[in-house]
C-alpha cells in the first residue's frame, strides 16, 4: 500500500489483528490500505487483505430472523439452512433474543443453554465474543461451556499426565535462539510452515520466528520434515524431506527407538532417574508384551519410509543435541495422543530433555511466538466471571450433544453425560469451518429449539440461524490488542464508524442484559473506554509486581504501543527439571515423566493404553478402505487467511482454481486419473462431496491430496443434506469422532477420499448474501 503513504487525506489509525499488528489508512470514511507495524522485521501480507473484508459484500447489514422461526418458532426448525430471511429492527431481535433465553431457562434451565463460540474473531482484549459471551450468560445463570481447543484438544488433555502441564504445547518453549547455539538437529514432525508462523491469537506484532529459523540453520542447525508436504518447511532451510504416510508417524517413532535401544544408543541413566513406566515401556517396543518387535522393518510396512532410513535418522539423533518438534496438527488424527506420548517417550530415550536446544516440544511451527522469548507476564484480559452451570463438553463435542442428549460418555477418566440442549448462541465463530462431517452437523444442529448467531458476515453458520444479529468488525470499535507468546501491546483504535446497523458484541449483550436484568452485573457500570483503560492498567499493576514496568495508559493510548522488552537469557524448557529433579518436581504422581501412566492405564481405555503405542487409525493408506476411497487427504491451514477469515477477499481469492480451494495432487495421482492441472473435480467418500481446483505438484507424497480448511461452505442443494459443496471445503469429508475416549479431540487429519473429473461445475456462490424480506411486526 505504499502508494497511499504521501497523501495527506488519509489518516492512519494503529489497529491489530490475529495476522500482525497495522495502521490502517482511513479516507471519506472507508478503509482503503493498510501498513505494518513499525517494529514487525516480517510483517504478514494477510494484514492487506483487511480492508477488503470490512467493506465485503457479505457483510450483515440488518438484524434478520428466519421467516420460519418468525411464524412457528421450533417446529420450523427443519427448516434451518434453505429458509428465507426476514428483517427486524434492533429492538424487535432483542426482544426476541431475551424472550427465548428467558423461556427456555425458566422451563428447562440453564443447562438447556449452550454458548457456542472460538475466540477468532478478534485481536481485541475487550471485545473478545467467547469471552463477551460466556460473560453475559454467566450473568443470567450459566450455560453449558465447551473444554480445551480444536487446534490442540488431544495434546492438552495428555501432557498434563505426562509432564505435569500443557507448557510443552503452550509454551513457553525452548528458544530458537538456544536451538541456534546448542543444537545440531531438528527433527520437525509436520514441518515448520512459515504460514502458521504469521498468526496468532491476540496478535503478533512481531513476526521473528521464520528469521530465527533460518539463523538457526545458517548457524549450522540441520533440519529434517518430516510430513508428506515437502513445503512444510521453507526452501531455504533445505530441510531434508522423510514422507510419512499420513497418521503413521508413532510407527515410525517406535522404529527409531527400536534401533536406538537395539544399538545401545538410548540414556538408560536419563530413563532411571527422570522418568517412569520406561521397563514397561521397552517391554512393549521390543515385542515381549505382544510377539511384535517394533523394528524399522516393522515401522517401514506401515509408515512407508525405508527401514535404512529409520535407523540413519536414529543415530543421526543420538549422534547431536536433538531437537524433536511437533506441530499441533498430528494429535488431530485418530488415536491424536499417540504421536505426543511417543514424541516425549523417544526424547527420553535420547537423554535430551532439558538440555540447551535439544528435548522436545509441540507447536514451534504451528503459531507465531512459540519458541520466540518474551518476558512473562499476563496480557490484558476481560474476565467472563464464574458459570454457574458446572457442565462442559470436549469442544469436538457438540454434535453428539445435540444427537444424543443424555447419553453417556468417558473423557479423561470421567464417566459424563451429554446434557439437553435447546438454545445454543455463538458469537466469534463458525462450526461450518472447524468442525468435522459438515452433513452430519446440518442434522445436529436442526435439533436445538433456537440457533441465535452474532455475526458480521453471512457465513454458513449465519445462514444456518434462527435469529441473526449483525456485529462490528474490530475496525470499528476501540479495544487493547495484546498475545500472551508476543512482547508488544497494541491500541487498537476505531478507525470507522460501524457499517450498515452493526453493534459491537459488547452493546447487543448490553442490550440483552437490561432487558433480563443484569446490566449492572455485565457492565460494571463501566463503558467501552472504561473497559480498556480498565483491562490495561491491571495488566500494568500485575506487571510491575514482575518488575516489569509499562506506560500509564494515557501514555500507551497516546503512543499506540507498550513494549515489553525481551528476556536477556535464552530459554529451554524443563532446564530447571534437568538440573534438579527433586526439587523441580513436575507436576505429575510420580514428579517425574511418566512414559508409562499408572492413571491413563487405570482409565481402562483400548483405545489409549498406559503407553505409546502403535493403534491403527479409523481411516489409513494401510487399511482396506483404499479400495473405493484410495487417497489420504490432508486439509491443513490456508496460506492466504486464517481458518474461514479472509476468505471472502481478493487475497484468498488469488490462490483458488476456477473458484474453487485448490487440491493439490502428485503426479502419480493425476495422471491415474486423467487430471491436468486447473481441471474441476469431485472429492468424495461416504460422508459427502466436494468440488476443488487441480494443483499438481510433486512436493506432496503419492497417494496424499492437499485441501486446506476454511473455503466457506457452499451447497449445490442447500434445502437437501449431502448435497455437494461447490466451494471445496474440506471439512465436508472429515470424520466426526474423538481421538479416544481420553482426549475426544477433533481428527480431522483422519480422512480417506476419491478424487474424479467434475461433470459440471455450477459457479461458487458462497460470498452472495441471502435475500431478505423486509420486515414487518408480529
Amino acid at each position: 500500500m505504499t502508494e497511499f503513504l504521501d497523501d495527506p487525506a488519509i489518516r492512519w489509525v494503529s489497529h491489530s489483528s490475529h495476522w500482525g499488528a497495522f495502521d490502517a489508512g482511513v479516507r471519506d470514511g472507508r478503509l482503503i490500505g493498510v501498513r505494518p507495524f513499525r517494529h514487525d522485521p516480517q510483517p504478514s501480507a494477510l494484514t492487506g487483505a483487511i480492508p477488503d473484508a470490512v467493506h465485503a459484500g457479505s457483510r450483515i447489514t440488518t438484524p434478520a430472523v428466519r421467516r420460519g422461526f418468525l411464524e412457528r418458532g421450533a417446529a420450523s426448525r427443519e427448516a434451518r439452512g434453505r429458509d428465507e430471511f426476514v428483517a427486524v429492527s434492533w429492538d424487535e431481535a432483542l426482544d426476541l433474543v431475551a424472550s427465548e433465553l428467558e423461556r427456555v431457562r425458566s422451563t428447562h434451565g440453564n443447562e438447556a443453554i449452550f454458548g457456542g463460540s472460538y475466540g477468532w474473531s478478534s485481536a481485541g482484549r475487550f471485545h473478545h465474543a467467547k469471552t463477551q459471551l460466556n460473560r453475559f450468560l454467566n450473568t443470567i445463570g450459566g450455560f453449558v461451556g465447551q473444554i480445551q481447543n480444536y487446534s490442540i484438544a488431544a495434546g492438552l488433555t495428555l501432557l498434563p499426565h505426562l509432564l505435569g502441564s500443557t507448557q510443552a504445547c503452550s509454551g513457553p518453549v525452548t528458544s530458537w535462539g538456544s536451538i541456534a547455539r546448542n543444537g545440531g538437529l531438528v527433527v520437525a514432525f509436520g514441518g515448520l510452515p512459515d504460514k502458521n508462523l504469521q498468526v496468532a491469537a491476540g496478535g503478533p506484532a512481531e513476526h521473528a520466528a521464520p528469521s530465527a529459523i533460518r539463523a538457526a540453520r545458517a548457524a549450522g542447525v540441520e533440519f529434517v520434515n518430516i510430513s508428506p508436504l515437502q513445503a512444510d518447511i521453507d526452501d531455504g532451510i533445505d530441510a531434508e524431506w522423510i514422507a510419512p504416510r499420513p497418521n503413521t508417524d508413532t510407527a515410525l517413532m517406535l522404529g527409531i527407538a527400536h534401533t536406538l535401544l537395539t544399538e545401545g544408543l538410548h540414556d538408560r541413566a536419563f530413563l532411571d532417574r527422570y522418568c517412569v513406566g520406561y521397563d514397561r515401556f521397552e517391554a512393549y517396543l521390543a515385542g515381549r508384551t505382544d510377539g511384535i518387535e517394533k523394528s524399522a522393518e516393522w515401522a517401514a510396512a506401515i509408515c512407508g519410509i525405508a527401514p535404512a532410513t529409520i535407523r540413519t535418522l536414529a543415530r543421526r539423533m543420538a549422534a547431536t543435541r536433538t531437537m524433536i518438534t511437533m506441530t499441533w496438527s498430528l494429535q488431530r488424527a485418530d488415536h491424536g495422543e499417540q504421536p505426543f506420548w511417543m514424541a516425549i517417550t523417544l526424547a527420553a530415550m535420547l537423554g535430551q530433555i532439558g538440555l540447551p536446544g535439544g528435548g522436545v516440544a509441540f507447536g514451534h511451527g504451528s503459531i507465531s511466538g512459540m519458541g520466540t522469548p518474551r518476558t512473562e507476564i499476563a496480557s490484558p484480559n476481560l474476565t467472563a466471571g464464574v458459570n454457574p452451570v458446572k457442565t462442559a463438553i470436549p469442544v469436538a463435542r457438540i454434535c453428539d450433544m445435540f444427537l444424543h442428549p443424555g447419553e453417556a460418555y468417558d473423557f479423561n477418566g470421567r464417566h459424563c453425560r451429554y446434557p439437553d440442549i435447546r438454545l445454543v448462541y455463538w458469537a466469534g465463530g463458525n462450526p461450518f469451518h472447524h468442525h468435522q462431517d459438515i452433513n452430519r452437523m446440518r442434522t445436529a444442529l436442526r435439533r436445538p429449539e433456537t440457533f441465535i448467531v452474532n455475526e458480521s458476515w453471512w457465513t454458513a453458520t449465519a445462514r444456518f440461524a434462527d435469529i441473526v444479529l449483525p456485529a462490528t468488525t474490530t475496525l470499528e470499535r476501540n479495544d487493547v490488542g495484546a498475545c500472551g507468546r508476543d512482547r508488544f501491546i497494541i491500541a487498537m483504535k476505531q478507525a470507522i464508524e460501524p457499517l450498515n446497523d452493526a453493534r459491537n458484541d459488547h452493546d447487543i449483550f448490553r442490550g440483552l442484559a437490561e432487558r433480563l436484568g443484569t446490566l449492572r452485573a455485565f457492565t460494571e457500570g463501566r463503558s467501552e473506554m472504561d473497559w480498556i483503560r480498565h483491562l490495561y492498567e491491571t495488566a500494568r499493576e500485575q506487571a510491575s509486581r514482575r518488575q516489569v514496568q509499562l506506560p500509564d495508559f494515557d501514555s500507551f493510548w497516546e503512543r499506540e504501543f507498550a513494549e515489553i522488552e525481551p528476556p536477556a537469557a535464552d530459554f529451554d524448557l524443563f532446564s530447571d527439571f534437568r538440573a534438579d529433579p527433586d526439587g523441580a518436581r513436575l507436576n505429575t504422581p510420580s514428579g517425574r515423566i511418566e512414559i508409562y501412566s499408572d492413571t491413563i492405564a487405570g482409565f481402562g481405555y483400548d483405545d489409549c493404553p498406559g503407553h505409546a503405542t502403535w493403534l491403527e487409525p479409523a481411516e489409513w493408506l494401510g487399511s482396506s478402505q483404499t479400495g473405493a476411497h484410495p487417497l489420504h487427504m490432508i486439509s491443513n491451514q490456508p496460506r492466504n487467511r486464517l481458518h474461514g477469515q479472509l476468505d471472502d477477499t481478493a487475497l484468498s481469492r488469488s490462490g483458488k482454481v476456477g473458484g474453487r480451494e485448490p487440491l493439490l495432487i502428485n503426479p502419480v495421482d493425476a495422471a491415474a486419473r486423467a487430471l491436468a492441472d486447473g481441471d474441476i473435480v469431485r472429492v468424495f467418500n461416504a460422508r459427502g462431496s466436494v468440488l476443488a481446483g487441480v494443483r499438481i505438484t510433486d512436493t506432496i507424497r503419492p497417494g496424499v491430496v492437499q485441501l486446506a480448511t476454511g473455503s466457506w461452505y457452499d451447497p449445490s442443494d442447500p434445502a437437501r443434506d449431502g448435497s455437494t459443496d461447490k466451494h471445496g471445503n474440506p471439512n465436508v469429508l472429515t470424520i466426526d469422532k474423538g481421538t479416544s475416549r481420553l482426549g475426544q479431540g477433533p481428527i480431522a487429519q483422519t480422512a480417506l477420499v476419491e478424487v474424479e473429473r467434475a461433470a459440471d461445475a455450477p459457479p461458487v456462490t458462497a460470498y452472495d448474501p441471502p435475500a431478505i424480506a423486509p420486515g414487518a411486526k408480529r
